[in-house]
């Protein structure tokens, strides 16, 4: 979709001042010490004037996680000038408009790359593509010569959700053979594990009825960052009365605009959800009705085996005790009345229900003990819970928050389902746990090119422990490793382990845009296009929409998208017939049974989903039962309580004594409004506007007592490494704790990730960066 743009308008030669302007940083850093935010982004910011008469215009979006804003290319002479909102829901944030100087980057490759020096050293040699594609098969041929197809690694990311990326790289190493695959998101892993047996599906989302809600709990997370473009319903939702409680150890963006900031220690998120559900289920502050008629808490477990009740042979037809016939029966059937508790029944000795079990583990969270565990005041405690069970609908927003990656996530992501469970709030406008979900709910985008399956046993390396797998050959040692759509430098904790895996393998394929940190550790590295340089299909989790990346510019020198590049190697290794096909073709082949068709999609994006969507309509889970499942059998089959319960970190101020006294500030991992995890960073309109440097955001208290004041540079530091940066020294933090940056590269000082806990999370396989303990040092 190419149209001739008749007006004159002014496009990006942004200087500090009028960036600054247009994304509102200045006040908001006033307001919380740190970089600032604009709940309503402006549509274009103001820059230098330029003639658009003759412009063309193509439509794209930010494709990597993020919101997914449609965004509108300008085009002058074959350059991209300007980027503006698109045709959609949302408005494109500072780093979307900051898309031209990405394209137009002058460092960006232009040819493949190829070591010359030592990893890490920065010396390169530009070869061709034709050299390149050879020297990758050789390699590919050597490592299975040697090691099999278990010497072959990948990892995509989150930089590129669209259909033609991360998924026709996972067709192209299934036929080659296979390869070990690293598992387990940094993101969302433990709500992705627990959201689909409790609820039903994953990727759901309560966006379209926040300003429906009536009070919100924004719970160990930054809608005022991550949720920006529609940051304005939540004070739509405010200014129609709803109370907004933020629980959070940091003074965030978020925090600032609610009524009442709540601190707690990091990794006990769980017990203050404990205490809040004993409040609500001793007052019976519960929605009864609810349930009775969608919930599984009247299902019987059986005592002596810890397992739900169910009839033989029917995995859906668990069993409850009727009050009505005083007998046991499958909870589906007709004109029955489930028992909540046995208690006075003749099968109690013998069974308790779900109910029961959460009971049992909640009663113990006395307002007192849940101060004394999460430093949360007993009479706050009392009070979120009464609010919370009362004013209804209320919502819980997480959007994969900070509290799940804990050492067991999982249990404060359960804890969060149970809430809403219990009063009632699922199904209906303005209630509901926020959570990411876009078009895959109610559509399947199919795969553009189907992968065959891959041959042989592989076992899998866990991304927290990514690192510290290839340095043991666990489970395979590794002799090839193709790495894009992510940085793994930049976002993989104990990111020391994971420079000396880079420098172990003796072949690393990196493909991006930029010289990333984790391609200054590459052995080739293949440049590739970005946004409005190819054509490509967004229809993911993030976004209610289907949009159609277009074509914009040409790519510098010889960047090739990820399609072009697999092509190549396949055509080299004799099955180029799958790949080598139009990218609107395989954009047919994704759009098939959606009934979304190319031709629409070249007219503007497409949404899917109901208007407003409102996940589990009238309590209708997407469980077999289509009731929500609030005990988890495949935790007791790792040994774990099936209903959830408190285990205290171990990294944690509480938790091992000696490792608390040698690091005693608790660091948690804030996201910033600069960077999509490290995406845009090096962008010089981002640095201006915001800066250039991490920070640690520090007590007084603390930086008195290690002489640190505001500006001073500093170390954070454990056993795992250390993060240089400088001290923000404010109140906006809770004592104790240290808030640090994620997403800083290796050129500008490197990440925080160097100091993250790589703790695997038993129950969900997440990652534990927000139990990390450190201490914090001036620099010499």
């Amino acid at each position: 979709m190419t149209n001739e743009n008749k007006t004159k308008t002014k496009t990006p030669g942004f200087s500090r001042r009028t960036f600054i302007k247009g994304t509102g940083a200045v006040a908001a850093t006033a307001a919380v010490g740190g970089i600032g935010f604009s709940a309503g982004m402006p549509d274009v910011v103001e820059g230098a004037p330029v003639d658009l008469s003759n412009a063309k215009t193509f439509t794209s979006s930010c494709a990597m996680e993020c919101l997914h804003h449609n965004l509108k290319g300008y085009v002058v002479d074959g350059k991209l000038v300007k980027v503006e909102t698109g045709d959609d829901q949302t408005k494109a944030c500072l780093r979307g408009i900051s898309r031209t100087q990405w394209v137009n980057n002058p460092d960006r490759p232009k040819m493949p790359m190829l070591r010359t020096g030592e990893k890490g050293e920065g010396k390169w040699k530009e070869i061709s593509w034709d050299e390149a594609t050879d020297l990758i098969v050789t390699k590919i041929k050597e490592t299975q010569s040697e090691l099999g197809n278990q010497g072959i690694t990948y990892k995509g990311g989150s930089g590129n959700f669209g259909a033609l990326t991360n998924g026709i790289a996972g067709a192209f190493f299934n036929y080659i053979g296979g390869s070990t695959p690293i598992v387990g998101s940094l993101c969302c892993q433990v709500v992705t594990t627990t959201m689909p047996p409790m609820l039903g599906t994953r990727y759901e989302d309560t966006r379209d009825t926040i300003q429906d809600s009536k009070y919100i709990i924004v719970w160990g997370t930054n809608p005022a960052v991550t949720m920006q473009s529609y940051f304005s319903k939540y004070q739509d939702a405010m200014s129609k009365g709803a109370k907004m409680v933020t629980i959070d150890p940091r003074l965030s963006e978020t925090a600032a605009k609610s009524d009442e900031w709540i601190t707690i220690l990091p990794g006990t998120d769980t017990a203050l959800g404990l205490g809040m559900l004993k409040i609500i289920i001793e007052e019976k502050l519960y929605d009864q009705e609810f349930l009775l008629k969608h919930t599984g808490v009247p299902f019987l477990v059986d005592k002596a085996t810890g397992n739900q009740v169910k009839a033989e042979d029917n995995d859906t037809s668990y069993m409850v005790y009727d009050q009505i016939s005083k007998s046991i029966i499958p909870h589906d059937q007709e004109g029955i009345s489930p028992a909540l508790s046995l208690a006075g029944t003749p099968i109690a000795e013998q069974y308790n229900t779900v109910f029961e079990l959460i009971y049992n583990e909640a009663k113990i969270w006395t307002p007192e003990k849940v101060q004394e565990e999460t430093d949360v005041p007993a009479g706050t405690v009392v009070r979120l819970a009464h609010e919370y069970a009362t004013a209804k609908p209320a919502m819980i927003v997480q959007n994969m928050g900070g509290f799940q990656r804990t050492e067991y996530g999982s249990y404060a992501v359960g804890v969060q389902f149970y809430l809403a469970a219990f009063t009632g709030n699922f199904g209906k406008a303005g209630g509901g746990v926020c959570d990411a979900g876009g078009v895959g709910t109610t559509i399947k985008v199919n795969a553009a090119i189907p992968s065959p399956k891959p041959q042989g046993e592989f076992g899998k390396i866990l991304s927290p422990k990514l690192g510290e797998s290839i340095l043991a050959d666990t489970p395979n040692k590794i002799g090839f490793m193709w790495v894009m759509t992510t940085s793994l430098m930049t976002q993989f904790p104990n990111t020391g382990a994971v420079k000396e895996a880079l420098k172990k393998i003796p072949f690393v394929v990196v493909v991006d845009s930029l010289m990333t940190s984790t391609a200054l550790y590459a052995d080739l590295v293949l440049p590739c296009t970005t946004i409005f340089e190819d054509t490509n299909l967004l229809a993911n989790n993030r976004h209610h929409y289907v949009q159609l990346m277009e074509k914009a510019v040409e790519p510098p020198g010889e960047a090739k998208s990820d399609l072009e590049i697999f092509t190549m190697l396949a055509k080299k290794l004799g099955f180029g017939e799958a790949f080598d096909k139009d990218p609107e073709e395989l954009i047919r082949v994704c759009l098939e049974g959606t009934g979304i068709t190319l031709e629409q999609l070249k007219e503007g994006p497409v949404c899917p989903m109901p208007q407003p969507y409102i996940p589990y309509p009238n309590g209708k889970f997407r469980t077999p039962t289509e009731k929500a499942e609030l005990f988890m059998p495949m935790w007791k089959e790792k040994g774990f309580n099936p209903v959830v319960t408190y285990i205290r970190p171990n990294e944690f101020i509480n938790g091992d004594q000696a490792l608390a006294e040698k690091y005693p500030l608790m660091a948690v991992q804030r996201k910033t409004n600069r960077t999509i995890h490290s995406t845009f960073g090096n962008l010089p309109w981002i640095c201006e506007s915001t800066r250039s440097k991490a920070q640690v955001l520090i007590h007084p208290d603390d930086a008195a007592a290690r002489g640190i004041k505001s500006g001073d540079k500093v170390v954070a530091y454990n056993d795992r490494g250390e993060h240089h940066c400088l001290a923000n020294v404010q109140a906006h933090i809770k004592k104790g704790v240290v808030a640090l940056e994620n997403g800083w590269w290796e050129q500008q000082g490197g990440s925080s990730s160097y100091v993250t806990n790589d703790f695997v999370e038993p129950l969900g396989g997440g990652h534990s960066c927000n139990n990390t303990l450190v201490q914090i040092r001036k620099e010499a």
